[in-house]
């Protein structure tokens, strides 16, 4: 599926372009660019606050870290403002402040798949989520390793390669010990979490035989039911010979699907006052459904209503979102898919028009349903 957004171009990556260029001048001497510090962004969420009163507990879901190519890009702190609902479900997530926040794609999507205390229902609540950088030779091993696990902006590089291999053993040392029985878990049998990739990254040494020992999770998501699991699949599996230690593993499930919130039964039949809109349309150009993929890759279903008016020549134009759920961010969606429509031509153009448009997981956008845990050598 096509991404939302596009690469970000920092003021080092600039400034290499263009002590490039100037270096391929005639005449002039060769520049060499200035180094790029490549590193790891995440986000952590503050105290959410519902009104005047503080939620206790930290329910909400981290984002998923992602790589940078030069130094971020401001803001550093972003706010969204949402729900809950009486199941305990974040809804009417909303950023703030309007404009671009560089590496956030995913803070909307991990509240979405957040769960608080059920009960009655809350409103006006907040949650300010503050980013945090660090160089991938210097970064957390245990980031570095979530990074591994959805490695959404590619794959990690030598750096954090080598600062994972600092915190092992000498299972890191060539030639690395080759699987000869790898075990797996029945993925499908295990319990998913709505929203949310769980993963267990298992460490364990190896005998003079290949045979695992001690066996332990390292880290985690904490299902309870994938480390248990995976434990049982280290145990079994067998390795060329040779005692090493500090090895690891890691074993994850992909998330369930979630569905949107129930659409409210006056939007069903919502229309505009005055609307001289055709039911059925009669799309010149019919919309392609592009599901956002930072709420695909969690399995997140929504929904949006729309209204827009249509010109003439059959161009849809003055699109209002009416509501969306469970985020603003699939009515920015909604609209992004009606612009690319078209009505046929007409003498005097349509006012008042109102679609639903509905995210939904199919086969052609859900996740595998299970992962094997695959990894590069150094795992």
């Amino acid at each position: 599926m096509p991404r939302t957004t596009g690469p970000i171009v920092t003021v080092p990556a600039i400034g290499a372009i263009i002590a490039a260029a100037l270096s391929a001048l005639p005449g002039q001497a060769t520049v060499p660019p200035p180094p790029i510090d490549r590193s790891l962004i995440g986000w952590t969420p503050g105290e959410v606050r519902c009104g005047a009163n503080p939620v206790p507990g930290q329910p909400i879901r981290r984002p998923w870290n992602v790589l940078s190519w030069g130094t971020p890009i401001a803001p550093d702190r972003v706010t969204y403002r949402f729900a809950i609902d009486e199941t305990g479900r974040p809804v009417s997530i909303t950023r703030e402040a309007p404009g671009f926040v560089a590496f956030a794609e995913d803070i909307a999507p991990a509240l979405a798949a957040s769960r608080f205390a059920s009960g009655a229902a809350q409103q006006g609540c907040t949650v300010t989520f503050a980013r945090w950088s660090s160089k991938l030779g210097q970064a957390d091993v245990v980031e570095l390793m979530s990074y591994t696990v959805h490695s959404t902006s590619g794959p990690l590089p030598k750096e954090g390669w080598d600062r994972i291999r600092s915190a092992a053993g000498s299972c890191f040392d060539m030639p690395y010990p080759q699987p000869l029985i790898r075990h797996l878990p029945d993925f499908r049998a295990l319990p998913a979490t709505p929203g949310v990739q769980s993963w267990s990254m298992i460490a364990y040494d190896l005998d003079a035989r290949g045979k695992p020992l001690r066996p332990r999770v390292f880290s985690g998501t904490g299902n309870a039911a994938l480390d248990k699991a995976s434990l049982a699949a280290i145990r079994a599996s067998r390795f060329t010979k040779g005692a090493r230690t500090g090895c690891f593993y890691p074993f994850h499930r992909a998330p369930m699907k979630m569905e949107p919130p129930a659409m409210p039964p006056a939007l069903h039949d919502a229309k505009v006052d005055g609307s001289t809109c055709p039911d059925p349309h009669g799309w010149a150009n019919p919309p392609q459904l592009r599901f956002p993929e930072p709420w695909r890759r969690r399995s997140i279903e929504g929904w949006a209503v729309v209204s827009y008016d249509v010109a003439t020549w059959g161009e849809l134009g003055n699109m209002k979102v009416i509501a969306a759920e469970p985020s603003s961010e699939f009515g920015d969606q909604a609209m992004a898919v009606l612009r690319s429509a078209r009505f046929a031509p007409s003498p005097q153009g349509h006012v008042g028009c109102v679609d639903r448009v509905r995210f939904v997981m199919g086969p052609e956008n859900m996740p595998p349903a299970d992962a094997d845990g695959s990894a590069p050598p150094a795992y």
